[in-house]
């Protein structure tokens, strides 16, 4: 069922430790039991197992049920041991996993949605199991009385949630690429703020309580950085990844971020470094450089009588510039561009050769990506996707041995 692989680290790069085979659909999450050798999964295939690691190193299935619908999405508990498990009918229904993890109890089904669940949270402190869907809504219900305590819509489908746990706000991503911040009450909620950033669907978020930073990824193929904590509106760019951006997990204790993207990269993003903002766009009717006219410009090219040209902007300055002003290709670190832009003459030349230094890591996955979750405390990295694979990383050559001492996940 599944395969124990020996390899030793030759560099630093992620390492992978064991590959899970088993499902016959798409699985759709798949999160690391801390302090156990074990995985629980779900999948497309209508089935969650809780995978333990035997003696002869390979993960088998302590736990193997069916649901009456595929499963969309997953939260687990681990202190309470408490499972709820998303499902492409809108519902989600909570299990109970025995101490051994051998056996799991049904507790209770919520009618959440009417749609696809996107995403779960449990509040242990409040009782309550937050949830998006396709249904174009954001969910709160009481897990005692399994009512439904409040329900907010949006114009497009809710992809992705994040929640504080202190301050009871969540956020939630959507299709439109937008991120709203709402502020969940026992019965209501109020719409905090919103952020537009992307050029494409959310598809994930993560929240780092701590430095109160917000992360988004997306299918424009970039993560923004959101300081919500400092009020300023700052936001950093980091664009790396060839495809969609499918999850995030931040390492407060190393100031890394980690990123997983569908076509199988793996970004190990440095955050403790001073980064740049990138500048917002200039519009202009002419190119900022030499001034000659752009293509709607219709009395500058009838005064002087040459033809308009198509409007660019280098990624550096903002500027809007001409293709001719705009030849030369660099990548800017600094500003979250590690691949190759496109720059104005005057900025690239003004690019040293160390501005060019990568701040990030790239590694092949090699396996499609649709979810990943990290147990920070043991530098370990649990991936799945759409190829029925599950992959165990030991990411500790990445991004540190520290991180086994003394930073568990919430």
């Amino acid at each position: 069922m599944a395969a124990e692989i020996h390899s030793r680290p030759q560099s630093s790069r992620p390492v992978l430790l064991s590959k899970i085979e088993g499902h016959q659909d798409a699985v759709t999450a798949a999160l690391l039991i801390p302090k156990e050798d074990g995985v629980i999964t779900a999948s497309e295939d209508r089935t969650i197992r809780v995978w333990l690691k035997r003696d002869s190193g390979q993960y088998w299935p302590s736990i193997y049920h069916t649901m009456a619908s595929p499963c969309s999405a997953m939260a687990y508990h681990h202190d309470s041991r408490r499972i709820f498990v998303g499902q492409d009918n809108g519902a989600i229904m909570e299990f109970h996993v025995s101490e051994d993890f051998n056996k799991m109890n049904f507790i209770k089904t919520y009618p959440a949605h009417q749609n696809r669940v996107s995403a779960i949270i449990f509040s242990l402190a409040a009782e309550w199991v937050i949830s998006t869907g396709h249904d174009k809504c954001v969910s709160w219900m009481c897990t005692r009385s399994g009512n439904m305590l409040g329900r907010h819509f949006f114009t497009s489908w809710a992809s992705c949630l994040q929640y504080d746990f202190d301050t009871q706000y969540a956020f939630v991503g959507d299709y439109s690429g937008q991120i709203t911040l709402l502020k969940l009450e026992q019965n209501s909620c109020s719409v905090i703020t919103t952020l537009k950033g992307h050029e494409g669907s959310i598809a994930c978020l993560w929240w780092d309580p701590i430095q109160r930073l917000l992360f988004s990824g997306a299918s424009d193929n970039s993560i923004i950085m959101w300081d919500i904590g400092g009020r300023k509106g700052r936001t950093l760019l980091l664009q790396g990844h060839h495809d969609r951006v499918q999850s995030l997990c931040y390492l407060q204790l190393t100031r890394q971020l980690v990123s997983c993207s569908s076509d199988g990269g793996i970004a190990v993003w440095n955050m403790d470094v001073s980064r740049e903002e990138a500048p917002q766009w200039l519009e202009s009717d002419s190119c900022q450089k030499c001034e000659q006219p752009f293509f709607w410009n219709i009395k500058q090219m009838w005064d002087t009588k040459t033809l308009g040209l198509r409007q660019h902007h280098c990624r550096k300055c903002g500027q809007a510039v001409c293709g001719k002003c705009s030849s030369k290709r660099s990548s800017y670190p600094v500003m979250g561009f590690e691949f190759q832009v496109r720059v104005c003459d005057s900025c690239y030349d003004s690019i040293k050769d160390e501005d060019r230094t990568s701040l990030a890591t790239f590694h092949e996955g090699k396996h499609n990506i649709s979810h990943m979750s990290m147990d920070v405390a043991r530098g370990l990295m649990v991936t799945c996707g759409t190829d029925r694979i599950v992959k165990i990383w030991d990411m500790t050559p990445v991004v540190g041995c520290s991180l086994a001492t003394g930073f568990a996940p919430r």
